[in-house]
C-alpha cells in the first residue's frame, strides 16, 4: 500500500513508519481489503493477479487466501515493504512473485501473459491526472477479456464542505481504531502530527495528487473499460473498478 521512493517521494523511513501505523491510519482497513477482493471475478487456475504497490502484503495475502490457485505478483518500490509482503505470502504457501517497481515508469506494465486482475491500494494518488489516465490505458491492454482493474485510493473532493466532511470522518476513524486497539485515542495526535490526513491540509505534501472520482471513472472509460462501478467510499477513500471487454 505504498508507492516507490525514487519517483514519488516515498522513503524507506515512510515505509517503516507505515508498518507501525497503518493499522490505525487506514479507514476500515479490513472492509477495504474485503471489498477489493470481492470485486475480483473468480479466476481460472494459474491466472495472474497483480497487486500494484502491495505494501506489507495485507491485500495480497487476502487475495492469495481467496484464490489459492492463482499466481500472484506483488509489486512495490520499497524493499522494506517487499520483505514484509514476502514473509506474509511465504507463510501462506501460495504461488507468488515479488518484484520492485517505480510506479510512474512504464516498463513494469508489460506482462508475458494476459492478466486476470490488477489491484492497487493507496498508491495511485501519487500520480498526477495524466499519469493515472496513462496507467489505466496501459493496464487495460494487459488484461484478458473479462479481466478487471480494482482501485482503492484517495480521491479529491469537489467542494470545501465535502473536504471538511472527509477530514472529520478520517480523524474519527483513527480515534475509534485507537480506542479499539489501545483503549485510548492518543494515536490520533500522532496521526495529526504526521500530517497524514490529506483533507486537513491538501497542500502539505506535494507527493499526494488525488484526482476526482468522476475524472478517474471517465479515464477508465476512455481506456476501454466497461462495467465501471464504485464499490465503497468513506473518508475520501474510494474503491472502484472496471472490466475489459
Amino acid at each position: 500500500m505504498t508507492a516507490d521512493a525514487p519517483e514519488t517521494g516515498w522513503s524507506e523511513e515512510d515505509s517503516r513508519a507505515f508498518l507501525d501505523t497503518g493499522a490505525y491510519y487506514v479507514p476500515e482497513r479490513e472492509t477495504q481489503i474485503a471489498t477489493v477482493v470481492g470485486a475480483i471475478p473468480p479466476p481460472p487456475d494459474g491466472a495472474v493477479i497483480v497487486d500494484i504497490c502491495c505494501g506489507e502484503g495485507l491485500l495480497a495475502e487476502a487475495i492469495a487466501r481467496r484464490f489459492p490457485a492463482a499466481c500472484l505478483h506483488a509489486l512495490d518500490g520499497s524493499p522494506a515493504m517487499l520483505k514484509a509482503a514476502g514473509a506474509r505470502l511465504q507463510a501462506g504457501g501460495g504461488r507468488y512473485r515479488l518484484a520492485p517497481i517505480e510506479l510512474a515508469r512504464r516498463g513494469w506494465r508489460r506482462f508475458p501473459v494476459p492478466v486476470h486482475a490488477f489491484v492497487s491500494s493507496l498508491a495511485i494518488h501519487h500520480l498526477d491526472g495524466p499519469g493515472k489516465a496513462l496507467l489505466f490505458a496501459d493496464l487495460a491492454r494487459q488484461l484478458t477479456p473479462g479481466g478487471v482493474l480494482v482501485v482503492c485510493d484517495l480521491v479529491e473532493a469537489q467542494r470545501e464542505a465535502t473536504r471538511a466532511l472527509w477530514q472529520r470522518q478520517w480523524d474519527q476513524g483513527v480515534a475509534r481504531r485507537a480506542r479499539a486497539l489501545d483503549g485510548h485515542d492518543r494515536m490520533l495526535e500522532r496521526f495529526r502530527q504526521d500530517g497524514w490526513n490529506y483533507y486537513a491540509d491538501p497542500e502539505a505534501d506535494p507527493v499526494d495528487m488525488p484526482s476526482g472520482l468522476f475524472d478517474q471513472l471517465r479515464w477508465l472509460a476512455d481506456a476501454g473499460f466497461e462495467n465501471i462501478d464504485v464499490h465503497w467510499l468513506k473518508a475520501g477513500h474510494a474503491i472502484f473498478s472496471g472490466t475489459r471487454s
